[in-house]
């Protein structure tokens, strides 16, 4: 039995229809049978669109399988010429100067494809700059789109010529043709002078060799002190994101290091310099610039390519620290330092046994935990705010990694029956990249909450003119500039140095809006919290109580002194799951059917039943370190004694060459004694 149309995918309906298109078409011109021809064309037309706005992988498809839009193009109007050939035997000579045309048109159409790649290439620097004036590099717009993308453009610069064969063919007068041909090669040649004029020099970017001059002089200029070197793929940014308002508080010069030309983009709102070195050779010419020290949130394939340069110090700082496995990697011992939030991190290292020696760990706390307010008391309103923050599958499919699987729903289910929780759900954005079961409860988890929402039936009374006004400046401040169809050229050239007072406006900014945006929600309505706003920190400033997995989140929590909970989905007891995780060692344990959630909410609810108060407060010294000096100011001491180091490590090493290279080289030519030729 055929599935049913609903079944079926998408690409497979426009593929099957673009294909059957093609079919009567053919049978049409040979026929010929014009107003069949008409409708065949039309809807082959329409598919090609379809395919360039919704089915970008059908495309892709069908390039690998060399039939591009090329290839489809060029069949679609030889079909047309050969309908007008069967329609017009008698008038064959009147359409010779046609097919010139359109053979003409199709050699500018590779032309221009030619010549963008080569304007493609004197527009791809060796660098890629954000915060930085790079006006010198010859700056300048992209080209338009449409000139970059063949397909659109072999679609709109020859849709004359195939709507002037189609009018031919269903008047017969050969003008319509020719006046169709004749718009789509002079759309042609308008297209190609444009590229040509952008590789004229005055029109291109500098070279290769004069880019790197330029970024040579910047770094003396600058004279950076300390950077965040980053690499990793684009759901990754996250690591390096959570470490740029204490790199830009530091002291000195600070620096952002990239390997990926896209991550530049992916970066969130900074006003520290950016500087992007795809290639390891460029990368090495941070050698020889003041740069001292590297951060490294991430460990990365690229990473041991920045650890080749002698003259840097690196350290260690992780994107999150918990009793995973993950938090204790081996190759952590390639670094001068690992910097940890407390005394927790060095006790793990030192049982991991993973080479990491203690006196190279440096404990500095958790400085992006700062604006994290603390425990104010139970809650005061009639709500009863939860913040369920799970963590995703992991890579090696440890159960116990997530409990979104196994637990998550039981959960939300157990929360959603008292009628005074109000639940703020917020997945990691991984959940589900790995394991599809974990991305389908996480769906179920939403229409759970969803349905929660319908049924409490929340009206939606406050005024939200303030934060949309809010929304809009907070956009204005944070949006990178550009237009879409900027390249990495145009967008150096608008992301330039930022203005003066940027960073100080945008936190107001921030501030403003988090206080907005939690004050326009109506009381007591759930929550599906996945975009970048608000941030996790900002969710744990709303909450009573977290929910989560073994996990950097809970140990960040911490910080609030606020009661918390994990699931237990590892398989493991709750004696051993303590014993295995310390981080649990303060924290509510939940079974898989979460029946412990009413005791642990009337705990939340009435303080004189929390027994875990003095535990908290004790694993949170032994998680992140004291509270005095802030967090901020321990990152920096350690930053500027590393930098110490760095400097200290390059005046021996100047010394030591100094010491033992020779007072006079001698002149080989001179020195060397010629072979003595044997006499008979």
């Amino acid at each position: 039995m055929p599935a049913p149309l609903s079944r079926v995918p998408a690409g497979a309906l426009v593929t099957a229809l673009l294909a059957a298109a093609f079919c009567v078409q053919a049978g049409a011109a040979l026929r010929p049978h014009v107003p069949l021809l008409l409708a065949a064309t039309a809807v082959s037309l329409a598919v090609e669109g379809v395919l360039l706005r919704w089915q970008r992988v059908v495309l892709t498809a069908f390039a690998k399988s060399h039939a591009d839009i090329t290839v489809r193009h060029v069949l679609r109007d030889l079909l047309l010429v050969v309908a007008l050939l069967r329609l017009g035997e008698q008038q064959e000579p009147l359409y010779t100067p046609l097919v010139g045309g359109l053979l003409a048109f199709y050699a500018l159409h590779c032309a221009i494809q030619a010549v963008s790649v080569l304007v493609r290439r004197t527009r791809t620097l060796p660098v890629v700059t954000r915060n930085i004036d790079a006006s010198a590099l010859r700056l300048s717009p992209a080209p338009p789109l449409l000139l970059r993308r063949p397909g659109p453009r072999l679609l709109l610069f020859g849709l004359p010529a195939t709507v002037g064969l189609l009018v031919t063919a269903a008047t017969g007068d050969p003008r319509c043709a020719a006046l169709g041909v004749g718009l789509s090669l002079g759309l042609a040649v308008l297209g190609l002078a444009d590229l040509l004029l952008r590789l004229l020099p005055s029109r291109r970017p500098v070279g290769e060799r004069a880019a790197l001059e330029w970024l040579d002089a910047w770094l003396a200029e600058y004279r950076p002190t300390a950077g965040l070197y980053f690499s990793g793929g684009a759901s990754s940014a996250y690591q390096a994101n959570m470490w740029l308002e204490p790199l830009a508080k530091l002291e000195g010069r600070p620096l952002i290091v990239l390997r990926e030309r896209f991550m530049v983009q992916k970066i969130g709102p900074t006003d520290v310099p950016i500087l992007c070195l795809p290639k390891v050779s460029t990368l090495m010419r941070l050698e020889e610039s003041s740069l001292q020290v590297l951060i490294h949130p991430s460990n990365s394939g690229k990473t041991s390519q920045v650890l080749r340069i002698p003259t840097l110090k690196h350290t260690f700082v992780n994107h999150g620290e918990s009793d995973k496995l993950s938090s204790c990697n081996p190759y952590a011992k390639a670094y001068d330092e690992v910097w940890v939030a407390g005394p927790a991190a060095r006790e793990r290292y030192a049982y991991a046994e993973v080479g990491v020696e203690d006196k190279d760990v440096v404990e500095i706390g958790r400085p992006q935990l700062d604006g994290v307010l603390p425990y104010q008391g139970p809650p005061a309103g009639p709500w009863t705010t939860v913040l369920y923050a799970p963590t995703w599958e992991g890579w090696d499919g440890n159960p116990g990694n997530t409990s979104v699987i196994e637990a998550g729903e039981n959960v939300v289910r157990a929360l959603l029956a008292d009628p005074g929780v109000r639940v703020l759900y917020k997945p990691h954005p991984l959940t589900g990249s790995v394991d599809p079961r974990a991305g389908a409860a996480d769906q179920r988890i939403r229409e759970l909450i969803r349905a929660a929402n319908r049924e409490r039936a929340v009206p939606r009374t406050r005024d939200t003119g303030d934060l949309a006004a809010l929304t809009g400046e907070l956009d204005r401040l944070t949006t990178l500039a550009g237009r879409p169809g900027a390249d990495q050229v145009e967008r150096m050239l608008v992301q330039s140095a930022p203005e003066p007072g940027r960073a100080e406006a945008v936190a107001r900014a921030t501030a403003a809006w988090e206080e907005a945006y939690w004050a326009s929600l109506p009381e007591g309505e759930h929550q599906i919290v996945v975009d970048a706003r608000p941030t996790l920190y900002s969710c744990f400033n709303q909450a009573d109580l977290l929910i989560s997995d073994v996990s950097s989140v809970i140990s960040e929590f911490l910080v609030s002194g606020k009661p918390y909970a994990v699931a237990n989905t590892s398989g493991l007891a709750e004696d051993v799951f303590r014993k295995t995780f310390p981080t649990v060692r303060a924290a509510t344990v939940l079974s898989p059917d979460a029946a412990g959630v009413p005791a642990l909410l009337d705990a939340v609810r009435h303080p004189d039943k929390d027994e875990l108060v003095q535990e908290r407060a004790e694993l949170k010294r032994h998680l992140l370190g004291p509270d005095e000096p802030a967090a901020q100011e321990r990152f920096n001491r350690a930053v500027q004694e590393l930098c110490s180091a760095a400097l200290a490590h390059r005046a021996r090493m100047a010394e030591r060459t100094a010491a033992e290279a020779p007072t006079e080289i001698p002149d080989q030519r001179r020195s060397v004694t010629p072979p003595q030729r044997a006499h008979p």
